[in-house]
């Protein structure tokens, strides 16, 4: 497994892209320049607390996001359930929507 530092990287880089921001935007968003946000996504340097918090902020994201591998084993477990439990739901409103359209026909 990568280190602490990059894995924030690696995380930082994704969720920043993601959210379909520069660096400059982001660096914006979070008071800090886009030449430290540039240090960070190459794991050359570590943020601090207050940085961080600041960042998953800009991000609109938990700061837990930035430090999780989402490669390992129960993350890939954890997204699965999700996908599973939104496809249960959409398969439900959709039998609930049919049942209701065929009820109104009678």
């Amino acid at each position: 497994m990568a280190g602490l530092r990059e894995l924030l990287a690696k995380n930082l880089k994704e969720k920043r892209r993601n959210r379909g921001l520069t660096q400059a935007e982001l660096a914006e968003k979070a008071g800090v320049s886009t030449h430290h946000i540039g240090i960070l996504e190459i794991a050359r340097s570590f943020p601090t607390l207050d940085l961080v918090e600041r960042i998953a902020a800009a991000l609109d994201i938990e700061i837990y996001e930035l430090f999780v591998d989402p490669h390992s084993p129960r993350e890939e477990l954890e997204k699965l359930r999700q996908t599973i439990v939104e496809e249960i739901k959409q398969t439900v409103a959709e039998s609930i929507a049919k049942g209701f359209a065929d009820q109104c026909k009678k």
